[in-house]
Order: structure tokens, then C-alpha cells, then sequence
């Protein structure tokens, strides 16, 4: 979370409420998050001085604009660049997507075949269980089960497929392909 953080002030310095509000209109699509948590990992982003306070209202409730420091643009753009980590895939690739427009243009194919490689990586390992799953007797009585358990394989084979094939297509029309 703290990324998409970094990438929501990066676009536009901004005060706690607006960063909410900035998850609701459009990061909430592919990243869930509470107001506690956005304040806890906003806390946690000032204390680490990757963001620093840009201005305070005076009077009434003090609100206070926050901005991305140096040492934050850096760590956004490691994060950018970097392998895609954790298991939501869906979330980790649609956060760098989001944000894409943020990096140079030389760096955004890079990016997009990174996540390219993760979706072929979780694709080979879901492939190889579902290979796996032919092997395997059913218990009797568990037929309906496993036939459900197997079409969640399926559903989820179909669905990096589709991922690989769109991050492909979006990647070959924003650059040449690496070799």
C-alpha cells in the first residue's frame, strides 16, 4: 500500500482525505484498503522520510498536505522496476499499470515484461498442478467437490491467460519487444 501511496502524491501532493478519496475514485478497482490502513502506512511512509509534511492549514483541524521526498521517488521507482512479489499477481501488476505513466517512457516496457514473466511464471506452476490433478484419484463421494475445486484451477489458468495475453498486446504497442 505504501506504494500506491508514493504514486497517488507523486501525481499530486496531497492531504490525508484526498488520498482516501483518491483510493475510492479510482485505486479501489484494483486495491482495496481502509482509511486506517492508508493512515497507518501514511504514518509509516513520514517516519521512514520517504514523504514529508508540505503544508498545514492553520486554524481548525490543521490539515496537512503531504509530498513524496527524493529518497520516496527512489523507492517508488525501485518498486516499479523491480519483480513483482506476493501473492495477489492481479493487484501487484494493475498497481505498476496504474502508475505506469509515472516513469520515463524508456521504462515502461521493462515494466510490463516484468509482469509478463510473473503471469508466465504462476501460469507454468497453475499448469503443472492442473497436470498433477489428472493423477489423483477422487474419494468417492467427493466428485462434486473436486469438480468444483478443478473448475477454480480453470477459472484461474483462463484468467492469467487472458492476463499474459492483454499485458502482451499493451506492452508490443508501447514498444519493441526485448530480445
Amino acid at each position: 500500500m505504501a506504494h500506491v501511496i508514493l504514486g497517488l502524491l507523486l501525481i499530486a501532493p496531497q492531504s490525508f482525505y484526498g488520498l482516501v478519496k483518491g483510493f475510492k475514485a479510482g485505486v479501489a478497482f484494483f486495491y482495496s484498503a481502509s482509511s486506517g490502513s492508508i493512515k497507518r502506512a501514511l504514518d509509516n511512509l513520514l517516519t521512514r522520510g520517504l514523504i514529508e509534511v508540505a503544508s498545514t492549514e492553520t486554524g481548525g483541524r490543521g490539515k496537512k498536505t503531504y509530498r513524496v521526498t527524493d529518497a520516496g521517488r527512489l523507492e517508488f521507482r525501485a518498486w516499479m522496476t523491480d519483480e513483482l512479489g506476493g501473492s495477489d499477481l492481479e493487484s501487484a501488476a494493475l498497481s505498476r499499470l496504474y502508475f505506469l505513466g509515472l516513469m520515463e517512457p524508456s521504462e515502461r516496457v521493462p515494466v510490463l515484461h516484468r509482469i509478463e514473466a510473473r503471469i508466465e511464471s504462476d501460469l507454468t506452476r497453475f499448469s503443472q498442478l492442473d497436470e498433477q490433478l489428472e493423477t489423483v484419484d477422487i474419494p468417492e463421494g467427493r466428485g462434486d467437490v473436486a469438480a468444483h475445486q478443478r473448475a477454480t484451477l480453470d477459472y484461474g489458468i483462463a484468467s492469467l491467460r487472458f492476463a499474459l495475453d492483454w499485458f502482451r498486446d499493451y506492452a508490443d504497442r508501447h514498444g519493441p519487444r526485448s530480445k
